[in-house]
């Protein structure tokens, strides 16, 4: 125990240096009688703060000498729990050359370009959930930045409304982040106990990190040293005012299906017609927790997995519906967000056989593939399609060039042989027919031109062993999960020739790390889900914190182990994901 508070100590001063470096990359708003009011910018405030003319000239003529869109306003004296969150969240230095990591506010004044307003149809915000919502929305908009405001008075937070202000930023991470403190006082309790001198020193170091973190720069939290001193009770306070304030629930009702949710059961293949499919799981919803428990059967033939029966177009509708847009749409945002590394394997993937003038990315949601490929093609006009306003939004904020709302097979006539590349990236499982979506992509292409899949892999040995916990299974979204091979031989049918497989190269280190996840999930669901009625938020929301936060051990455990595998993984040639580049024959 003497060691483990030992290395607490250490960890928590260490972690103090680091976050000062971030308070310290923190800018400050200069002179306002040295700044000249720049009429693009307008002024977002929460609700209840006023900013004077003087704090708007300085801070628009800051933004404007740095090019910034967005720039949040934060008032020097903010109090410690929000001074420590936004440091230990935000790193001033990287965050606004990034436009795909997630938005980030204080909570008091947001000034924006005139051009992203009007792009955005901004409305004043209600209330402190509606101005932290806005701000995370607004980021993906432009080039974005913090500034301390010097001498603005700061506002305290709404204590009824800090769990969902901090879900729209922290997304599912919310409930351990507000349930370490209480564990991480259990530990170092009974550690002193055991332990007095370790114990003490750890509890010093923790308490003086604020300290540490903030003395001698720019901002500088209210009551500062008296702060520190108390922040176990208050941070405690304010852990347990989060989650058991009392706030009328504003989730509205949920449109429930009024049509029949499945077609017909097939008993047939849908891609070769070989007659007589087994069965090869059986799953409910468990990423949304809609009711329904859907099927995956395996044709004996061609190895093909088809759910089966399938969902009819209301079906598909309803369980959409709050996934991708809307209710889902924030926690979408940070998973797409943190696939970076992937978009750019997928880029160069492409970029080894051809420098494409023109790129078309079907199933492009919000346009994350889009804005972070072109890295590796600054030249290339890409164009994205979706089925949802997904698309329109990945327009308006300048992620695609050019957004078609529809059914990929609908539309491809409409600008037959204008590509040189089009891409699909799990979209395929998806659709209804993956056949007639590589036709699509052949009409869409110009000759000799390419296209790029990535898709799950139904063969990879975690997803026999996982069974519905595997979470490329992915039902009911997936409809169709393709083996390499059926994938190889229906590119040849339709005219293409793979030119490169990425198996081993394409797996993501998730496996084990979505068991656990998911499985927390199914003990503490989320408490804002509207086909989940709950009279009792108080008492969901304890026990999503509590058994978070005993899991979160285990959920890092199951990362790490992932990340351990992904190399042995990577050299066995096989992995939970595969991508092919194909090119048009003539």
């Amino acid at each position: 125990m003497t060691y483990l508070l030992s290395v607490l100590a250490v960890l928590f001063v260490l972690d103090a240096l680091r976050l000062r470096r971030r308070a310290g990359a923190l800018d400050v708003l200069g002179p306002a009688e040295t700044a000249e009011m720049l009429p693009t910018y307008e002024m977002v405030t929460a609700p209840g703060i006023t900013v004077d003319q003087a704090t708007e000239r300085s801070a628009a003529a800051f933004a404007g000498e740095r090019g910034l869109d967005l720039l949040d306003l934060v008032p020097a004296g903010i109090s410690l729990n929000h001074a420590m969150t936004l440091v230990q969240l935000v790193d001033p230095s990287t965050y606004g050359a990034d436009r795909l990591r997630p938005g980030y506010t204080v909570g008091h004044a947001i000034l924006i370009t005139a051009d992203v307003v009007e792009r955005t149809a901004i409305t004043v915000p209600a209330d402190d959930l509606e101005f932290a919502r806005l701000a995370v929305r607004l980021k993906p908009y432009g080039k974005a930045g913090l500034a301390i405001a010097p001498g603005t008075p700061a506002r305290p937070g709404k204590i009824d409304q800090r769990f969902d202000v901090l879900r729209t930023m922290l997304g599912p991470a919310t409930a351990p982040a507000i349930g370490a403190l209480p564990v991480l006082g259990i530990v170092v309790g009974v550690g002193t106990w055991l332990a007095p001198i370790a114990g003490l020193a750890a509890i010093a170091a923790w308490h003086l990190q604020p300290l540490l973190v903030f003395a001698g720069t720019h901002l500088r939290p209210r009551r500062l040293l008296v702060s520190s001193l108390l922040r176990f009770p208050t941070e405690l306070l304010l852990a347990f005012g989060a989650v058991f304030a009392r706030r009328r629930r504003q989730l509205g009702k949920h449109p429930t299906p009024t049509e029949q949710l499945f077609e017909p059961r097939r008993s047939t293949c849908p891609m070769c017609d070989a007659p007589d499919p087994v069965l090869h799981l059986r799953s409910p919803d468990r990423i949304k927790h809609k009711p329904g428990r859907f099927t995956l059967e395996r044709c004996q033939s061609c190895r093909h997995i088809f759910q089966n029966p399938r969902l009819s177009v209301a079906g598909l509708d309803y369980y959409y519906r709050d996934f991708y847009d809307g209710l889902g749409e924030s926690d979408m945002e940070l998973v797409f967000s943190a696939a970076v590394r992937s978009y750019r394997d997928r880029a160069r993937m492409v970029k080894h056989h051809t420098m494409p003038a023109r790129w078309l990315d079907v199933g492009a949601g919000h346009g994350h593939f889009c804005i972070a490929a072109r890295d590796e093609f600054p030249d290339t006009r890409f164009d994205g399609l979706d089925l949802s306003e997904s698309i329109d939004e990945a327009k308006r904020r300048g992620w695609v060039d050019t957004a078609y709302r529809g059914l990929f097979a609908d539309l491809a006539s409409t600008f037959a042989g204008r590509y040189d590349a089009v891409s699909m990236s799990h979209y395929l499982e998806h659709t209804t027919d993956p056949r007639a979506e590589i036709g699509a992509a052949r009409t869409a292409l110009e000759p000799g031109g390419y296209l790029l899949i990535e898709v799950p892999d139904p063969d990879f040995v975690l997803g026999r062993v996982l069974r519905s916990y595997w979470l490329p299974w992915f039902q009911p979204q997936h409809l169709h999960l393709l083996p390499a091979a059926k994938l190889g031989s229906m590119l040849a049918e339709c005219g293409f020739v793979p030119l490169t497989w990425h198996r081993g190269a394409a797996h993501q280190p998730v496996d084990l790390f979505f068991v656990v996840y998911l499985f927390l999930d199914r003990l503490a669901p989320p408490t804002d889900l509207p086909w989940r009625p709950r009279r009792w938020l108080a008492a969901a929301r304890f026990r999503r914190t509590l058994v978070w936060t005993l899991g979160m051990p285990f959920l890092l455990a199951a990362g790490l182990t992932d990340l351990l595998l992904a190399p042995l993984i990577a050299r066995a040639r096989v992995g939970n994901t595969y991508r092919v580049v194909a090119r048009k024959e003539d």
